[in-house]
C-alpha cells in the first residue's frame, strides 16, 4: 500500500496536550493510579502507553505498571481480507492482571476489530476489573460496537485515507495520507 501525504491533524505540542489530557482523565475515572495498568497494543500503541505512564507518574508520583500487547493471534482478519503478517512485539504483562483497572491504550481506532482482538488477547492473562480503551485518535467507521473511553481527538476520515502517527523530535505528530492503490 502506497500513501501520499495529505495533511498534519496534530503537530507535537498538540499530542502532548492530548496525552496529558487523557492522564489526567484516567486518573479521575479511577480515583487516583494505585490499581491501573496500562496496556500498549502492539504496535502503535506501546509509545503511546509509554508516554501515558510518564504523565501520570508526573501528576501521581506512582509509576504505573505499563506493558505490551500483542494481537496477532486474535484477530478476525488473518484468513483472506489481504492479512499480511507484521512483526510484532511480543505481549509483556507488567504485573498479574486480575482485579486491576486496565486501560488498554493504541495510537488509531478506526473500525473496533483491533480492540476486540485486545480484550480478547488479554483474557488469556487473567480477569481485569475493568478494561478501559484510551486512544489518541478516533477517525470513526466503526464496524463493531466498540467506543473508546480516553480519546485524543475524533478526526473524520473517508475509507480512503488513513491516519498515521509518527514519531518526530518533540514525539509524535499526527498526519492523513491519501492511500495510492
Amino acid at each position: 500500500m502506497n500513501k501520499k501525504h495529505k495533511s498534519e491533524i496534530m503537530n507535537a505540542q498538540e499530542v502532548i496536550r492530548a496525552l496529558k489530557r487523557i492522564a489526567h482523565q484516567i486518573a479521575e475515572k479511577n480515583d487516583g493510579v494505585e490499581n491501573v495498568v496500562l496496556m500498549g497494543i502492539a504496535n502503535g500503541g506501546i509509545p503511546i502507553a509509554k508516554e501515558l505512564g510518564a504523565f501520570l507518574y508526573a501528576f501521581e508520583g506512582t509509576e504505573v505498571p505499563c506493558g505490551t500487547l500483542d494481537i496477532s493471534a486474535h484477530r478476525d482478519d488473518r484468513k483472506g481480507h489481504g492479512f499480511v503478517e507484521k512483526e510484532t512485539v511480543p505481549t509483556e504483562m507488567p504485573c498479574d492482571i486480575d482485579g486491576k483497572d486496565v486501560v488498554l491504550v493504541d495510537d488509531v481506532l478506526y473500525t473496533g476489530r483491533t480492540a476486540r482482538a485486545a480484550f480478547d488477547a488479554l483474557s488469556d492473562y487473567g480477569r481485569a476489573g475493568t478494561i478501559q480503551l484510551a486512544v489518541l485518535v478516533d477517525r470513526g467507521h466503526r464496524e463493531l460496537p466498540i467506543r473508546a473511553d480516553y480519546v485524543g481527538k475524533n478526526v473524520p476520515t473517508s475509507h480512503t485515507e488513513m491516519v498515521g502517527v509518527d514519531p518526530c523530535d518533540e514525539g509524535f505528530t499526527v498526519n492523513i495520507y491519501d492511500v495510492i492503490d
